[in-house]
């Protein structure tokens, strides 16, 4: 059995040297982007070797991974071997589709956009893909596939047969052609959609997860959690119900939810209140109540009229073996351990320093941005968005003191900012004050808040980060070095 990653480690991992690797998409000086081309999903599949986006146009585009050496489990074979340094992983197009399309409500009078909120990807078979996406009403279920082409080479006439009389001459084998078909040793990559999921949701679709089990999964809206068959689309049953008798007494919605990455009787969700409810679907067939609730206690002190709005919980995402759970807020990216209720074993600052802003970012809608958070598969870092193009990145092992901040481009600024920080307590920070956080990331008035890192996702095996800004995709790798393939031998091998 693996043990727990984060406790394996005897010593913090060292920080590790952040470089540009691929762009997809990219604009040039000047270039608008178009609104339908926005990045708005991004998620790997569980091997690694695949990587879907979905876009606000309704698209979803697919990339493949092209290091075979490194693919299907490299890292180990770079381990054992030891003959050749670790390369960052590389990413080349496959294909894309039109997932979804403009719809419009005529009962409600409601324009259904056709914006891709999340994707997630299903176990392979027989060698096709399988994946789920949804917009706001509508959840998809897609299958992709090589098929071989096929080229019809002849057709089933002969110019010499010509009409006299009006009556045509009769054929002979040898002036009668049939049409002949080759198939081609290329193959091109077809989409289609298998099942269709809608009518379940009165409220938009936030999010979207597997379960463990290959057969089910939940999709959530601000007040609901559904439960589907991957093989049943007419029927799904609620599980969470949120929704108060008057929607005046309403006093918090759900804003993601997630299914444990190895149990399948476990999820978890959180609210608009800044809280994460732990449910277990033995308990009963509508979760009223929790397993467990993890919610910071409140500070000492006046709120005010923003404390709430920047507690709302945007994401959560499970570790790799499920004891870990990440959140993150306007604000804070946190690290829960889910045997431990008390509060968070971890607190990073993402945007301690728009505190004095909030009444700007209030004015400018800013401070309901929705930013992801991700966590790297052997469970020692997590990384989050930002403005400027800026994602941070953290070392969340016992006594790291890893902060990065790091710019989506191809010439990535980042600086490492040496804070002590503890797994139970709340001290590690980003930005720090003096001559050090100069420039964008202690600077709020040096931020562009136009061009926000809201989706991101971690490499399920390795340490490279893809990450959206605008309708570019950014793949940002580690350096390596059979130096640090040393460093980090033990840590992989309990990941793998």
């Amino acid at each position: 059995m693996n043990g727990e990653v984060v406790a394996a480690s005897a010593e913090p991992s060292p920080p590790l040297e952040w470089r540009f690797s691929q762009v997809f998409g990219e604009r040039s000086a000047g270039e608008e982007v178009h609104e339908v081309d926005v990045i708005s999903a991004i998620q790997f599949d569980n091997s690694g070797d695949h990587l879907a986006t979905g876009d606000r146009g309704g698209r979803v585009v697919l990339f493949e991974r092209t290091d075979a050496k490194n693919s299907s489990g490299g890292a180990r074979r770079d381990l054992e071997e030891a003959d050749y340094p670790l390369r960052h992983p590389e990413f080349r197009y496959k294909t894309e589709f039109q997932s979804h399309d403009p719809e419009f409500d005529y009962l409600k009078s409601l324009e259904i956009e056709e914006k891709i909120n999340k994707i997630r990807w299903c176990q392979t078979a027989n060698g096709a893909l399988f994946l789920l996406s949804t917009n706001d009403k509508t959840i998809k279920f897609w299958k992709v596939q090589d098929k071989k082409i096929k080229k019809i080479c002849d057709v089933n006439s002969d110019p010499s047969r010509t009409v006299v009389n009006g009556e045509v001459p009769e054929a002979n084998s040898s002036s009668l052609r049939l049409p002949v078909v080759v198939t081609s040793h290329e193959s091109s990559p077809v989409a289609r959609c298998r099942r269709v999921y809608s009518h379940a949701h009165d409220y938009h679709i936030n999010s979207i997860s597997n379960n463990s089990d290959g057969e089910t999964f939940i999709s959530a809206d601000d007040l609901r959690i559904n439960l589907w068959n991957l093989e049943i689309t007419n029927q799904s049953f609620n599980i969470v119900d949120v929704k108060p008798e008057k929607m005046e007494d309403l006093s918090e919605v759900i804003t993601s939810a997630e299914f444990h990455p190895t149990h399948c009787n476990m999820l978890a969700y959180s609210s608009s209140k800044g809280s994460i409810r732990l449910i277990d679907l033995r308990q009963s067939a509508l979760c009223d109540s929790h397993s467990k609730l993890f919610e910071e206690p409140e500070a000492a002190g006046s709120k005010s009229f923003f404390t709430e709005i920047i507690a709302s919980v945007s994401d959560i995402k499970f570790a790799k073996e499920g004891r870990y759970l990440l959140s993150r807020d306007y604000m804070t990216l946190k690290l829960w351990d889910i045997n431990m209720d008390s509060g968070p074993v971890s607190t990073f600052q993402v945007h301690e320093h728009l505190k004095p802003k909030l009444c700007d970012l209030y004015e400018n809608d800013s401070i309901f941005d929705k930013f992801e958070c991700c966590i790297s598969g052997n469970g020692l870092r997590a990384a989050t968005g930002s403005y400027s193009n800026l994602f941070r990145v953290f070392g969340v092992s016992p006594g790291s003191t890893e902060t990065a901040s790091l710019e989506a481009s191809r010439n990535p600024t980042r600086r490492h900012v040496p804070v002590p920080s503890s797994p139970f307590k709340a001290l590690s920070r980003v930005v720090s004050r003096g001559s050090e956080s100069a420039g964008v990331d202690g600077n709020s008035d040096a931020l562009d808040y136009t061009t926000k890192l809201l989706h991101l996702a971690w490499h399920p095996s390795e340490n490279s980060i893809a990450c959206a800004s605008g309708n570019s995709l950014y793949m940002q790798s580690v350096k390596t070095n059979l130096g640090s393939v040393q460093i980090h031998l033990c840590t992989l091998e309990t990941t793998l």
